[in-house]
Parts: C-alpha cells; sequence; structure tokens
C-alpha cells in the first residue's frame, strides 16, 4: 500500500479551508483518513480551524516574514528564520518517517519545511496554486514538482486547472431564482422581493477603507427603497462601523461582525469584496457579479492579478484601493444594476468557477501518489 498523504499549508482560512475540501475529497475516493496527514504552523488558525478534524494535524513553528525594512520588521524576521530552521528540522525527520507517497501543498508560510522535506526525501510533490500569481513558497518549490494543479490557466505542461476547493457548503449554494427568492423570505429580518442585495465581505478583521466607503455609500443611499446592503464589517472595525452608520429612511442597511455567507451569498445581486483566491472561486463558482477592490501591496500584486482576470473575462468591476469611496462605489453600481448588466456579468463570472475544483484535484493526488 502507498505511503500516506500529507496535506501542508495555512497561516490563513484561505489556505485551510481548501486543505479541508481535498482531504474530504480523497476520502471519497476510498482513502482511509488514517492515511492522510496535515501539516500546519502553530501560529497559522489551523490550529483552531482544524483542531477537531479527525485527519491527524502536525504543527510546525515558524511565521511569515513581513516585506518591511523597519527596526521591528527586521527583529521579527530574524525571529520568523530562527522558527523555519526549527520547523526544517521537525519536518525532515516527519517525513522521513511517514515517508508520503505525495506530499500536497496549498501554501502559505506554514508550507515551506514540509516541502523543503519532500523534495530532500525525494516524495512526490504536488502544488496547488489558488492565485493567479503562485506565492513565493510555490515558486521556490516549481521545478520540483511533479503536477501543479491551478485555479487559473497556465503555460506550463505540468499544470492542471482545477479551480480552486471550495467548501461544500459553499459549493452547494442554490442560485436560481426561485432559490434566492425563497432565500431572501428565509433571511432574519426577509429582504423585500423588489431590493437589490449588496452584500460586502473584505474577510474576517475587515478593510477599514472599504468600511469606511460603504458608510458613505450607505449615507448616499440613505432614502433609496430599491436597495439592502447587508455589510459584514469584520472584528476589527465593526465597532465604528456602527457607530458611524446613518440614519436611514428607505434603506435597507444590515451592520454584521461575521456573516454566514451560505447564507449571504443565498440572497446576493452583486457583491463589493476584496480579492483573495477563495472570494475569487466563491464569487465565480456561484456566478455572482462583483465589484472588486484588490487588498494593495499584497505578495506578488496577486490580488490584482486575481482581480483582473474576473474582470477581463467580464464577470466584475475593478476599484482601487485609493479609489474606494462612496462616491465611486455608488457610480459603479449604478452602472451594472440593470438585472440584463448583472445577470451578464453572472454568466462571465461563471465561465472561470470550477464547482469540481476539490475533486479533480483529489484524482490529480492520488493519481500521483498511486493510490489510483
Amino acid at each position: 500500500m502507498p505511503g500516506p498523504i500529507v496535506i501542508t499549508g495555512g497561516g490563513t482560512g484561505g489556505h485551510i479551508f481548501p486543505m479541508e475540501a481535498v482531504a474530504d475529497n480523497l476520502r471519497a475516493l476510498g482513502i482511509d483518513v488514517s492515511d492522510l496527514r496535515f501539516v500546519g504552523s502553530l501560529r497559522g488558525q489551523e490550529s483552531t480551524l482544524l483542531a477537531t478534524s479527525d485527519v491527524a494535524l502536525t504543527l510546525l513553528p515558524g511565521r511569515g516574514l513581513r516585506r518591511s525594512f523597519r527596526l521591528d520588521a527586521l527583529v521579527q524576521n530574524l525571529g520568523a528564520v530562527g522558527s523555519l530552521g526549527v520547523a526544517l528540522v521537525i519536518a525532515l525527520i516527519k517525513v522521513r518517517r511517514w515517508r508520503p507517497s505525495v506530499v500536497v501543498s496549498l501554501g502559505g508560510y506554514a508550507s515551506v519545511a514540509t516541502c523543503f522535506a519532500a523534495v530532500v526525501w525525494r516524495r512526490p510533490l504536488v502544488l496547488v496554486e489558488l492565485d493567479a500569481e503562485p506565492g513565493a513558497a510555490q515558486r521556490l518549490f516549481t521545478r520540483f514538482a511533479c503536477a501543479r494543479c491551478c485555479a487559473f490557466p497556465s503555460s506550463d505542461p505540468k499544470a492542471i486547472v482545477t479551480g480552486t476547493p471550495l467548501r461544500e457548503s459553499i459549493a452547494s449554494v442554490d442560485r436560481a431564482p426561485d432559490s434566492i427568492a425563497a432565500a431572501r423570505e428565509r433571511i432574519v429580518p426577509p429582504v423585500e422581493a423588489a431590493r437589490t442585495v449588496v452584500v460586502v465581505m473584505t474577510g474576517s478583521l475587515g478593510s477599514t477603507r472599504v468600511n469606511h466607503a460603504v458608510t458613505e455609500l450607505a449615507r448616499r443611499w440613505s432614502l433609496r427603497r430599491d436597495r439592502t446592503i447587508i455589510h459584514v464589517a469584520g472584528r476589527r472595525d465593526v465597532a465604528q462601523v456602527r457607530a458611524d452608520a446613518p440614519v436611514t429612511d428607505g434603506l435597507d442597511y444590515r451592520i454584521l461582525e461575521f456573516g454566514d455567507m451560505v447564507e449571504l451569498w443565498a440572497v446576493c445581486d452583486v457583491a463589493i469584496c476584496r480579492a483573495g483566491a477563495s472570494t475569487v472561486a466563491e464569487l465565480t463558482t456561484l456566478q455572482i457579479p462583483s465589484v472588486l477592490v484588490p487588498l494593495p501591496h499584497a505578495p506578488g500584486d496577486h490580488q490584482m492579478k486575481n482581480a483582473l482576470v474576473v474582470v477581463e473575462a467580464g464577470g466584475a468591476r475593478l476599484v482601487l484601493d485609493a479609489e474606494c469611496s462612496g462616491a465611486t462605489l455608488d457610480e459603479v453600481l449604478e452602472s451594472v444594476a440593470t438585472p440584463e448588466t448583472l445577470a451578464s456579468m453572472g454568466t462571465a463570472a461563471g465561465t472561470l468557477g470550477r464547482r469540481d475544483a476539490a475533486q479533480q484535484i483529489a484524482r490529480a493526488v492520488a493519481r500521483v501518489g498511486g493510490w489510483t
């Protein structure tokens, strides 16, 4: 029987949820849970998000590098290099002991040590690249990979275009018109059928700039009875957003700290979002038109590159972070507000979405690892 399958990555939910999706689909192929291993970082969210999984979890020391020459950043980076050294030693010992049939990397600083160990011990390596521009950790090991599962088209002969794995609960959201109408009746309080629903979601922390702009947009729309804004502000800014919220007489304006995206995507007409890999995958798979505000200074400018893929396909409009204001959002949303335009954008976004991404990745991994 082949050795276990090691799935590594993490640091943020954007890596962790796809790790779970790949593991779930490997199990669906008949691979026993005892033949799977997760490897992540002690400092990442995987220590909590994967804690309840029945897949064995190994956590290594480490942290990401800060791209700054400030003294505090340099001190932190020295600590990060030291932690990486310890993680490398542990990973070399673990991978030697496990002798995995394949190591699967979903990127992030948490994956570096395990990928290095796979190369040293000559274990097959599969890279899962979630962004249009692969991260530094993935680029470091590209030449050693047996296969690359890419979210977006690539000219590399090793590349398999699979899309980005989504949680089953998200991938199964029904966006048919009757289902959207039913979801609007179920949400508390219900959304009136005639309203255009704008969902704002910029991550668990939220984006201060986008939050300010949406508050301003709500003020501009305060008398509108044809709009609903569901504003997921994130834990950092939610108190300030609520304090700054305008008095509305017509607009249905709802401010949340966190949102159940299964529920919110089911009622959404158009979204305002950052352009992280998982967010873009959800929007394109569910055919949701969007206004994308890429995070500036993201490593490799990957959010801008993710956004441009969707914009060029016709599924989104781009607003630069520096230009994001209530007036700008108002102008862009008004330009796409007709049902015909939103439907066209949703269809265009859907040309990039892949509901079976996790299944395709699992099949590729099983093939490389000798399980099929």
